[in-house]
């Protein structure tokens, strides 16, 4: 082990730590050292600092300075779960614990009163230590499951369900008049308050990953040098996953470092390197030297070590219903089902979309009103704008919005054309756009503008969810993938909506649509309208 200076530097710029140089025959995990100061290696058995041997250029040099390096890191043992994720297990317990007890005593209090007897009294005090064995059993305290995806709350869900039929079954096999009020008030709300606390808990750790303060799993890439290279850029990109990237096992590199990460030895010498670096997850990019068997070696040399072996697929953006492993020859093959552009599901898509944009403009017809009288007595012009947009197929229609710009923006927008914020694509996007009205800004901060969009979803031109309209400008200059976005009906929201809107670079606003149209389900849409809301309230990009 290194000091946690001689870490934080190998984790930031290399320095401070051995690194690769450019001859790469040998595969040394190090081959070349700084000369001053020289690195040391920590004994976690004695805390002792020896000086780290430096290997030199010769290949008998590199085979010596490899075994010296396995000798002194046999016996030392891997960092495994890292110490954050332990305590942020221990605390989901302990407020699992907490939130029961308030759940079932205000059951106690509302089903109840005052006239409750002893062995309600005892029921209540056991009624937490049962909610918390069964989402133990259930493995939702594991680790692996824990400030990712969506299993956490899944395996929490699951195991307040089975706690309820457990308890009716006892209670129905031992002739208990249990009191179902007491029942059907005490779990719900302590299910709901155990997905509440997980939120929040899930919402810091996120935040510490964004702001760089804590809660990253430390990890080791391991693949060719352009597959790393990509696997690395794509971590870095979304920060809330909470992966560190510390070093990378690369057997033929060009540099010493890639994407500023630091190379250090070679695929084969992964376990020596997780000791060295106090890694906690080994990456395996979509490309490596890593045959199937020497993988599967590698997963027994890990095992009760409490390191994570991560492996990234060759094809991305595809995920969801259409990803099964089935096993085929004894091998576990990842099938890819096509997209699914027609049938019964869209149909009650489709059906919902109408029942949803009628109901809603049944509902908000005052308010919609009100909106069109204040545009037409701030400013000149009519109280809608109308434009014409690419829908599902090519197919154009008329897409309605309030009016949140002067009558005459088109007119301005060639003026504008070389302050565009949004350089990097097709679209036009300024934060302080001149066109817009006082009106027209609040509109757009909390995206009123957006509602009448509800008459073309009802219409069937549109979805409740789904890609962003495009114009028909836009849609000559597309390439043949972003053609794709046009396989299903434009979206009054989607994942660009709830990712940032405006603030989205072309790009990553086209991988988000392309994303939607592949893994496209009605759990998904449920998903990204709940999520509209909040990205609605905080604004984010609404300009």
């Amino acid at each position: 082990m290194f000091t946690q200076r001689e870490r934080s530097g190998f984790a930031g710029t290399g320095q401070g730590m051995p690194v690769r140089s450019g001859d790469t025959s040998g595969g040394a995990l190090v081959t070349e050292a700084p000369p001053q100061p020289r690195t040391a290696f920590v004994d976690r058995r004695t805390a002792t600092r020896s000086p780290m041997p430096n290997p030199g250029r010769r290949a008998s040099d590199r085979a010596d300075y490899l075994a010296e390096l396995a000798r002194r890191t046999e016996a030392t043992e891997l960092s495994g779960t890292p110490d954050w994720l332990r305590r942020y297990a221990q605390r989901l317990v302990a407020v699992d614990l907490v939130g029961s007890l308030l759940a079932a005593t205000l059951a106690l209090a509302v089903r109840f009163g005052d006239n409750f007897s002893i062995s309600y009294l005892v029921v209540t005090l056991l009624f937490p230590l049962g909610f918390v064995a069964f989402v133990g059993a259930n493995r939702a305290y594991e680790p692996r499951f824990l400030g990712a995806g969506a299993d956490e709350y899944r395996r929490s869900l699951e195991a307040s369900m089975r706690y309820g039929a457990v308890i009716a079954v006892t209670a129905y096999a031992l002739g208990s008049s249990l009191a179902r009020g007491y029942l059907f008030l005490a779990l719900p709300l302590a299910t709901v308050i155990a997905l509440a606390c997980r939120r929040i808990a899930r919402d810091m750790v996120g935040r510490a990953r964004r702001e760089g303060t804590g809660c990253q799993h430390r990890v080791i890439v391991a693949g060719t040098e352009r597959a790393a290279a990509e696997l690395i850029r794509q971590v870095r990109q979304h920060a809330e996953a909470g992966f560190e990237v510390v070093a990378a096992c690369v057997t033929r590199c060009s540099g010493r470092t890639i994407e500023g990460v630091p190379v250090i030895g070679t695929s084969a010498q992964l376990v020596e390197a997780l000791r060295v670096t106090s890694a906690d997850t080994v990456a395996v990019a979509a490309w490596s030297d890593l045959s199937q068997s020497e993988l599967r070696r590698l997963s027994w040399r890990l095992e009760g070590s409490g390191v994570t072996v991560v492996v990234a697929p060759q094809l991305t953006d595809i995920a969801g219903p259409r990803i099964h492993v089935r096993p085929v020859a004894g091998l576990p093959l990842l099938h890819i089902e096509q997209p699914e552009f027609r049938g019964m599901r869209r149909v009650i898509k489709s059906g919902i979309d109408r029942s949803v944009a009628l109901v809603a403009l049944l509902l908000l017809s005052p308010l919609l009103l009100g909106v069109a009288a204040v545009i037409r007595l701030t400013s000149r012009g009519p109280a809608m704008f109308k434009q014409v947009r690419v829908g599902a197929q090519g197919t154009h229609f008329t897409m309605l919005k309030f009016r949140s710009m002067r009558s005459d923006a088109e007119a301005q927008l060639a003026a504008l054309r070389a302050l565009n914020e949004n350089s990097d694509g097709l679209l036009f996007k300024m934060r302080e756009d001149p066109r817009i009205t006082s009106v027209g800004k609040w509109l757009r901060r909390f995206s009123l503008d957006e509602l009448p969009q509800l008459i073309n979803v009802l219409f069937g031109q549109m979805s409740l969810v789904g890609p962003r309209p495009p114009l028909p400008s836009e849609v000559e200059r597309y390439g043949g993938d972003v053609s794709r976005r046009l396989l299903v009906k434009p979206g009054l929201t989607g994942l660009w909506q709830i990712s940032g809107r405006s603030e989205l670079p072309w790009d990553e606003a086209v991988r988000l649509d392309l994303h939607y149209v592949e893994n496209w389900s009605l759990a998904l849409d449920f998903l990204i309208c709940w999520r509209t809301f909040n990205a609605v309230i905080r604004r984010r990009g609404a300009y």
